[in-house]
C-alpha cells in the first residue's frame, strides 16, 4: 500500500530550540522547528516538502508544505497538499485543510477541519419540485 510513496526530501534545515524567528520564512525540500516562528511558513517550489514541527515548537502564522507532521503548537491555518500528521502533542487553533489526515489520540484543533477535495465539490443545486 505504501510502496508507490514518494520519497521524503531531505531536512536541510533546522530552526534550533530557544530560536525565535520574526517574519515570513519559505523553505524548500525539509525543515524542522523546535524554537519559534511569528510569521507563515511556506514550503516554495514544484517539489515535494516536508515540515516538521516539533513538541518545543509555536508557529503563530500560516503553515504550507505538501507533508506536515505536528507535534507542537501552530496559531493560525494549516494547509497540507498531501500528507497531515497530528502527533499527540499537536495543538492548532485555525482552520485545517489537508489532503490526506492521520491524527493521534491527544491532538487538539480548535478550528475547522476539511479535506482538499471537500473544496473541488461544486456547489449543491436543489431542484424546484412544485409543479402545478
Amino acid at each position: 500500500m505504501f510502496s508507490s510513496k514518494k520519497k521524503q526530501p531531505p531536512i536541510r534545515t533546522l530552526i534550533g530550540e530557544g530560536t525565535v524567528i520574526q517574519g515570513e520564512l519559505r523553505f524548500t525540500e525539509g525543515l524542522r522547528i523546535d524554537g519559534e516562528v511569528h510569521g507563515d511558513v511556506i514550503a516554495t517550489g514544484e517539489g515535494h516538502s516536508i515540515l516538521v514541527i516539533s513538541e518545543k515548537a509555536r508557529i503563530l502564522g500560516k503553515v504550507k508544505a505538501a507533508h506536515v507532521i505536528v507535534n507542537g503548537c501552530v496559531c493560525g491555518p494549516l494547509f497540507s497538499d498531501e500528507l497531515l500528521e497530528l502527533q499527540p502533542k499537536a495543538n492548532i487553533v485555525g482552520d485545517v485543510r489537508y489532503e490526506i489526515l492521520e491524527m493521534h489520540q491527544g491532538a487538539t484543533i480548535d478550528g475547522e477541519l476539511r479535506p482538499i477535495k471537500a473544496e473541488e465539490k461544486p456547489a449543491l443545486k436543489l431542484a424546484a419540485s412544485n409543479h402545478g
